[in-house]
């Protein structure tokens, strides 16, 4: 089985400012929101056996808060989509060409410097097939960002068709799939705040 979690909220999250590879930590409620993603794991009595995490301090700090006992390995390719010259700007004011992208995803491209949902997609996709036989015996926490989560679930839904782009992922939200015979099962959401 494997869980994904997005990491708790940081300052730049609670000042809507897109933060992408900024190394930022989590603020008091994002180790609040990383503390009750450890009680839910605890109360389901799912036992972590190893957590990949994001280099970035936040997605770290949320998976020493939910397995703080559990190997952990940095994984690069679980970083957060590369926003090139748009990092840090303020979602509450967007540059025209980003309110174009996000309001249509699935057919409108990053603009120009940003990385491709494509190869957001690509890159957690080779990580996935690399952990796919681990996760049959083992509960693999990956502790990453909402765009590379939604990549991931992109890659884990083909169907989807790109609906994960749009949908919204909060805060230490976990996702959770089953490996069976070999193949990951659907993705479903299985806690949030």
């Amino acid at each position: 089985m494997i869980y994904i979690v997005r990491h708790g909220q940081t300052a730049r999250n609670k000042a809507k400012l897109l933060q992408g590879r900024s190394d930022i930590p989590l603020n008091e409620s994002g180790i609040v929101q990383a503390e009750a993603a450890a009680e839910w794991f605890q109360n389901q009595e799912n036992r972590v056996d190893v957590v990949y995490s994001s280099p970035l301090k936040r997605a770290v700090e949320t998976a020493k808060i939910i397995a703080p006992n559990v190997p952990l390995l940095i994984e690069d390719r679980l970083i957060e989509m590369d926003y090139g010259p748009y990092e840090g700007m303020d979602l509450t004011d967007p540059a025209p060409e980003v309110i174009t992208f996000f309001s249509d995803f699935v057919h409108n491209p990053a603009p120009q410097g940003m990385e491709p949902l494509s190869s957001v997609t690509a890159r957690l996709g080779v990580f996935l097939e690399e952990i796919r036989t681990k996760a049959e015996s083992q509960n693999i926490l990956l502790s990453t960002h909402a765009i590379a989560m939604k990549g991931a679930l992109e890659y884990l839904t083909p169907a989807s068709q790109g609906s994960y782009w749009s949908r919204h992922i909060g805060n230490c939200t976990v996702y959770a799939a089953a490996v069976y015979n070999g193949k990951y099962g659907v993705p479903y959401e299985a806690w949030n705040l």
